[in-house]
């Protein structure tokens, strides 16, 4: 029983997914079985990039619910981050995960956030996705 409530208190990361400015992948990490092809997770991209393209998630970031997921999400110059969890998952929970990545990457790239930058640094950013998120 002590498990189960253990296992129910830590809350589950499907994926974090780092899309530049055309939704094409900088960096992404799958956490879950729910795309369990490439192709269906490229599709899951491109529609979480088309559903939030038009919103203006530059100060604060932003939550939708997609597929039964819900997506938090903030865009800096030409790089989009993006946390999934799923749709009973606390969403403070998943802002604060998507906050943390941020300014680890923000971190890393010397607070120059551009997708040039994550590009040269990318094996960075995924040993920072690796060390964020323990298995999902």
């Amino acid at each position: 029983m002590a498990t189960f409530l253990s296992q129910e208190a830590c809350p589950t990361i499907k994926n974090i997914l780092l899309l530049d400015s055309e939704g094409k992948r900088v960096a992404v990490k799958y956490y879950s079985d729910d795309w369990p092809t490439n192709s269906a997770k490229l599709a899951f991209e491109k529609s979480v990039f088309t559903k939030t393209q038009k919103t203006n998630a530059r100060n604060e970031a932003e939550i939708t619910m997609l597929e039964s997921n819900i997506i938090v999400y903030k865009f800096v110059q030409d790089l989009h981050f993006f946390v999934t969890g799923g749709d009973d998952e606390n969403e403070l929970i998943l802002a604060t995960v998507l906050q943390g990545f941020f300014d680890a990457v923000t971190l890393l790239l010397r607070n120059n956030v551009e997708q040039r930058e994550a590009l040269e640094n990318l094996d960075l950013i995924l040993l920072c996705l690796d060390e964020i998120i323990d298995g999902g």
